[in-house]
């Protein structure tokens, strides 16, 4: 199975789908663009939260950086007066010095990842979008500023004028990525902001024309038409689009079977489920009626 995975929402279902696919059965393409070089090392968020939540090692409360994790040396960086925008934890910044040694001998994204997941005794497959250089610019009222110092430096406050991913135009989706859609038959959107996460996975060239001949069944991150967190309404409503889940369909083009969750006032054609995860219950029974779907049973 192949799933598009943005950070938090997709995760979660990953948190349940892993428990019900076996490891070399299951393979996540993820999103690229909100990564950003800090402190000297590369942090790739959504990569990041894949990985650990693959591992049982991520933090389920806030569903990003690892579990019981110490912020010694961020704490000690604000403290020498250095404004490090990411609060990093100890191990968290110990993988990002593992990729970022790998990043600066030549080796490609794609090769780190799987080096990284290899080290963590990882079966599933995890691929970035591309290994190319992708960054997510927000024009706000308060100018225009890398996703991350809109969302966490400036907690997403700002009014939002438009999206845009820089270098995209220019980008090649990765080799694994290409192979995965060239094997797999059915592709999972998960549950990810469709402008900022699940967005610039399918604007790379190409990637919507070989879904043209897929099954792509897509998860809407909206409960009851309000998105569980994120910035996905002012994303949404700057391209154009309503904040809900008609808004969610237009985005993403071509999908076969839309879940929408059961409250939903969606009115297009959709398969309803429970898709609000709060807890592992919620996803393992998530996880179990989206592979029912794909079954068709």
């Amino acid at each position: 199975m192949l799933v598009l995975s943005g950070g938090t929402g997709t995760p979660k279902l990953l948190w349940g789908l892993k428990e019900m696919i076996s490891p070399e059965d299951l393979s996540v393409v993820v999103n690229t663009a909100e990564d950003l070089w800090l402190s000297g090392n590369y942090v790739c968020p959504d990569i990041d939260s894949v990985i650990y939540t693959l591992a049982d090692m991520i933090d389920t409360k806030r569903w990003w950086g690892i579990k019981g994790d110490r912020t010694l040396t961020h704490d000690f960086l604000l403290m020498l007066g250095v404004e490090e925008k990411l609060a990093l934890g100890e191990k968290d910044r110990a993988v990002h010095i593992f990729r970022s040694d790998l990043l600066r001998q030549g080796v490609k994204l794609s090769l780190a990842t799987e080096a990284l997941t290899k080290g963590l005794g990882l079966g599933q497959k995890v691929v970035p979008m591309t290994d190319d250089s992708v960054s997510t610019f927000v024009s706000t009222s308060e100018g225009v500023m890398h996703f991350q110092d809109f969302w966490v430096a400036r907690r997403g406050r700002p009014e939002v004028k438009s999206v845009k991913i820089r270098g995209i135009e220019k980008a090649l989706p990765s080799q694994g990525f290409l192979d995965l859609l060239e094997k797999e038959d059915t592709v999972i959107i998960g549950p990810s902001n469709p402008v900022s996460s699940i967005g610039p996975i399918l604007s790379l060239p190409g990637v919507r024309e070989r879904l043209e001949d897929k099954r792509v069944i897509a998860i809407s991150p909206f409960v009851g038409d309000k998105p569980v967190s994120g910035p996905a309404p002012k994303f949404m409503a700057a391209s154009g689009v309503s904040a809900d889940d008609r808004g969610v369909a237009s985005l993403l083009g071509k999908v076969d079977t839309l879940v929408v969750d059961k409250n939903s006032s969606y009115g297009g054609n959709c398969v309803r489920m429970s898709t609000l995860m709060r807890t592992k219950r919620d996803s393992l029974k998530l996880a179990e009626s989206l592979l029912k779907l794909v079954d068709g049973v």
